[in-house]
């Protein structure tokens, strides 16, 4: 096992940061498993489309589902899902945990978080920012800074992280939250300017740009997981030995260097750890939603 190819559905597009991951994952874990490994990515619904797919899916091992925070934040936004994570899921691995980076266009004349702050705090309802849609990273982390900083920013929603990074490259979105890579590189091509780090310590792939609770928004923190789970009903051993894989595929001697190249840290957990972490999140977002008024759009 397994006896045939591996099929990954990634509930988002192309480009987004959980499909980002499991790309890097795949070729190695292609070679320890010996068969292919297929990366569907299935859009839509903030994630729901594609999760609702995978929880369908036959229980033999064979098809997997590769998230991220959506999965335990969509439980308290949507009114109906057609899901339960830990009804319908067996947790694989929890893989890495990752912040990401407040940045805007360079037309905004703002060069830190609190210089941000106070030009919107003058001009209400009058700027936005890029999403990936209700639910997903992009948003939560917007959402949080809305609510912390008390400001007025209008929620644009697009269909996936690449259209929401098109609009923050051609300034039709003026603030966004997007992969510290991305940053990255936007920043040091002029093409965005990065503000502050979402996480509680700043990334070594951004020399010199803080985080955002220390340059400017106190209190402020947002990190991210991603993680691969199977159908609820899959055999446990199977599960165990999917763990195995994914757990040798991320302590291959490249997987460390690569994960720190996109602002990642590898945390590669068993089936246990990560179920334990879901609940944990799963509460944690319910209070956040909650607290916050968030609302699915």
């Amino acid at each position: 096992f397994p006896s045939r190819p591996l099929r990954v559905i990634v509930p988002f597009p192309p480009g987004g940061s959980a499909d980002d991951v499991i790309r890097i994952l795949s070729n190695r874990l292609a070679q320890l498993t010996g068969q292919n490994v297929i990366l569907d990515n299935r859009p839509g619904a903030s994630g729901n489309i594609g999760t609702d797919l995978a929880a369908r899916a036959a229980a033999d091992g064979h098809t997997l589902l590769a998230t991220t925070l959506p999965l335990v934040v969509n439980p308290s936004l949507f009114t109906h899902l057609n899901h339960d994570v830990v009804r319908d899921f067996a947790p694989v691995s929890l893989i890495a945990v990752a912040p990401f980076v407040l940045v805007v266009h360079p037309s905004l004349p703002a060069s830190s978080v609190k210089e941000l702050i106070a030009y919107l705090r003058v001009r209400p309802g009058e700027l936005n920012y890029a999403s990936a849609g209700s639910g997903t990273n992009l948003y939560v982390a917007a959402e949080l800074f809305k609510n912390l900083s008390k400001l007025d920013i209008v929620h644009v929603p697009y269909k996936g992280g690449g259209p929401a990074m098109a609009a923050l490259l051609g300034g039709e979105a003026h603030i966004g939250f997007i992969e510290v890579l991305a940053a990255a590189s936007y920043a040091k091509a002029g093409r965005m300017r990065a503000l502050g780090v979402t996480g509680v310590k700043r990334s070594p792939v951004l020399a010199g740009v803080p985080t955002i609770a220390e340059s400017g928004l106190p209190g402020y923190e947002f990190t991210s997981w991603y993680g691969v789970l199977a159908p609820r009903a899959t055999a446990q051993e199977r599960v165990v030995a999917l763990n195995g894989h994914f757990r040798n595929a991320l302590h291959a001697p490249e997987m460390a260097e690569r994960f720190a190249w996109v602002g990642a840290d590898i945390i590669a957990s068993t089936p246990e750890e990560f179920g334990r972490y879901l609940r944990v999140e799963l509460a944690k977002w319910a209070k956040v939603v909650k607290e916050a008024g968030l609302k699915a759009e």
